[in-house]
């Protein structure tokens, strides 16, 4: 597991306290200091089922700059959202998480955490986490 985080954000800090109280095995990434590559960031928006503009924080000073509030949300731009999301990895949402097995979550709430988190083992075997 996997949680791309600010280290100053709060909902990165909330996410990292339940993953830790889970007992939660996983690797922090900060993602800010080491931004995705474009075939990281296409997996990871193939991984939740979402666009770019979909994980795109626009209240961002860059975003503003950019002007991206008004930029077209298709497939003819898509590649232009991917480049600003790239060049500018503070735009990303955050905190994501993805599993070993596949599962992305946008953890910004406990309920998308637990929903990533793996069942509880039932006579000795451990459940994949329903709800992804």
């Amino acid at each position: 597991m996997e949680i791309w985080i600010n280290p100053e954000c709060s909902k990165c800090h909330a996410a990292t306290d339940l993953l830790d109280a889970a007992g939660a095995t996983y690797t922090v990434r900060r993602y800010l200091d080491e931004p995705p590559s474009e075939a990281e960031l296409e997996s990871v928006l193939a991984r939740l089922g979402l666009q770019p503009w979909h994980i795109a924080r626009l209240g961002e000073p860059a975003a503003v700059e950019l002007g991206m509030d008004s930029w077209p949300r298709d497939d003819d731009n898509r590649p232009r959202w991917i480049e600003a999301l790239i060049h500018h990895p503070a735009l990303i949402q955050r905190p994501i998480i993805t599993t070993d097995d596949g599962a992305a979550t946008v953890a910004r709430t406990p309920g998308a955490i637990r929903a990533i988190l793996p069942a509880p083992a039932v006579d000795g075997a451990p459940e994949a986490a329903e709800n992804r």
